[in-house]
């Protein structure tokens, strides 16, 4: 099987398993594991931030950020197909008794207009809007990048209205890479950041939230109260250490397979934008076809794509596991499966 369904699929590499097997541990509750402070302590560096805090997950990594920000009855603007608002089962809510209000985007970005218009006027009836929130890369929209003049802008407009402002980067290095642009730089204007390690980092999993030093004392308690505090946590931490190292550059690697495979579908007749791949993911539209069906027909012939939020589009995800010669394959095999879908069919 070619798994491009996420870039999730990821395996440890020989490498990581290496630094597993060899990690410092300590006590990470009582901050004693050194391969933990060591994680933290560079992935504050890496994002622009004075601390960061080891979560198991991205996800609980974004429920916290929310919960330093917010008190409950507060509001939260974002694009409407952020991750926070369509699978995170309406965590805002359940975990900060948070309101949400989405915007309409194009390619997973909004407008300072588009907040300044929705900021709700403090009034004794209404919730308080509270936090802004950017999703960097966007991946309902394919992986699409935020231009860091957008983010500026967005961040002054967050500034004139009081209004705190969250990155959620869980593939925030995928968006550095691809723009040239310094992770610390993009994340430097936020007051806090997640980063995903599990995905293009291909981690077994982990996650960083970063911030302030005083936004992440309370990230911290937070991190005991949703039941994500660990012990000799160093054992995973190492992974994420390994992968600060190695596998950072080669993101590159993944949105240059990402790109050739679009090109290549699209010439096959297939329904894809080469030009609306901006990291590592493709976007196939697979009409006629049902989304259900075409990942059966794909699977029969040893392909792995994944259903979207849009009712006909699959994506493929490009990642560690993936190489040259699974994209060549890839090429061949998809536009065989997918015959139906084909121009012209």
């Amino acid at each position: 099987m070619i798994d491009l369904r996420s870039d999730t699929a990821t395996r440890p590499t020989d490498g990581m398993r290496a630094a597993i097997a060899s990690a410092a541990v300590g006590d990470d509750q009582k901050r004693e594991d050194p391969t933990v402070n060591e994680l933290e302590s560079r992935g504050a560096a890496l994002l622009g931030q004075e601390e960061a805090v080891y979560l198991p997950t991205a996800t609980m990594a974004n429920q916290i950020a929310l919960r330093v920000h917010t008190e409950p009855g507060d509001e939260l603007l974002g694009e409407e197909h952020s991750h926070v608002f369509i699978s995170e089962l309406g965590g805002p809510a359940v975990h900060s008794g948070v309101v949400t209000r989405g915007l309409p985007g194009v390619a997973g970005r909004f407008t300072p207009e588009q907040v300044r218009a929705a900021y709700r006027l403090p009034a004794i009836h209404s919730p308080r809007t509270r936090v802004v929130w950017v999703e960097d890369s966007h991946n309902a929209s394919g992986g699409r990048i935020w231009p860091l003049a957008e983010i500026e802008e967005l961040r002054a407009a967050c500034d004139e209205l009081g209004l705190r402002f969250h990155l959620d980067g869980a593939r925030l290095l995928n968006a550095a890479v691809s723009s040239g642009e310094e992770a610390a730089t993009i994340g430097r204007l936020f007051d806090t950041v997640t980063l995903c390690l599990s995905k293009g980092l291909g981690c077994p999993l982990g996650a960083l939230l970063a911030g302030s030093a005083e936004a992440m004392a309370r990230a911290r308690r937070f991190k005991h109260l949703f039941g994500g505090a660990m012990r000799q946590a160093g054992i995973v931490a190492a992974a994420g250490v390994y992968a600060l190292d190695h596998h950072v550059d080669r993101l590159a690697d993944d949105h240059a397979r990402a790109k050739r495979l679009a090109v290549g579908l699209a010439e096959a007749g297939l329904a894809v934008d080469p030009d609306r791949v901006e990291t590592n993911f493709v976007q196939l539209d697979v009409a006629p076809l049902t989304p259900a069906a075409a990942i059966a027909m794909l699977a029969e012939h040893g392909v792995g794509l994944s259903s979207t939020i849009h009712p006909t589009i699959l994506r493929a995800v490009t990642h560690l596991d993936v190489g040259d010669d699974d994209i060549d394959r890839a090429l061949e095999l998809i536009p065989r499966a997918l015959e139906p879908a084909r121009v012209g069919a």
